[in-house]
């Protein structure tokens, strides 16, 4: 695997950031998807970049991804054709938020992460939330009133809440709080990643991450 053809040596997978094959932007290689192509010829995620082979590296937006896949980018990039499956998107949404809820389970693991309208709100008053997490499908009403005080909170966000819950071993969890650190930041990200790919609006800046280690 290659990347574009215009590309220098220099951008390869060498140094602090990756550059977009449609925008030409580059960036920081975790705020991106990094794709390979499989011995198949298969455009296939790596949403953790460990896979081998050249990555090929798209910025984690909607419009992005809709131009790679209708105007040939992954084959440019591949210098030949590809299969690009038509469920791409739904399984980069899928994947980035099975890691979010991965992370999650480490957190609690690691005792890192709290869940509960009173006790997210103890640990927010108590200046011990570093990141809130909150199930998209909640009550709106309730998810404004828990972030009462606390707006300057980065906010994550999963599509619902059984899938939150799952993480806690419930049936359902709304919200939930994270104390600072790398469990919290990683999970920040993927959020914003699933954001741009859904076309969400991203909950809160992106310069407030670096706030979380």
């Amino acid at each position: 695997m290659t990347a574009d053809a215009d590309l220098e040596p220099e951008d390869d997978e060498r140094g602090p950031l990756r550059r977009c094959i449609v925008t030409r932007e580059r960036a920081a290689p975790e705020t991106m998807i990094r794709f390979v192509v499989s011995p198949d010829r298969i455009v296939t995620p790596d949403l953790s970049a460990r896979l081998p082979g050249r990555g090929i590296w798209l910025s984690a937006r909607r419009d992005v991804l809709e131009t790679a896949r209708t105007r040939g980018a992954f084959s440019r990039a591949a210098r030949g054709q590809v299969v690009v499956p038509p469920d791409l998107d739904k399984v980069l949404e899928a994947g980035l938020v099975r890691r979010m809820l991965e992370t999650v389970g480490l957190a609690r693991r690691a005792g890192q992460v709290t869940y509960g309208f009173v006790k997210v709100r103890e640990w927010i008053e108590g200046g011990r939330a570093g990141l809130i997490i909150q199930a998209e499908d909640g009550s709106p009403d309730e998810r404004t009133r828990l972030l009462s005080g606390a707006r300057d909170l980065p906010i994550a966000v999963v599509p619902t809440a059984a899938g939150l819950g799952a993480a806690f071993g419930r049936d359902h969890v709304v919200h939930a709080a994270m104390s600072r650190g790398e469990l919290a930041r990683r999970v920040r990200i993927d959020s914003e990643r699933f954001a741009g790919l859904s076309g969400r609006a991203v909950p809160g800046s992106s310069d407030q991450s670096g706030e979380l280690g």
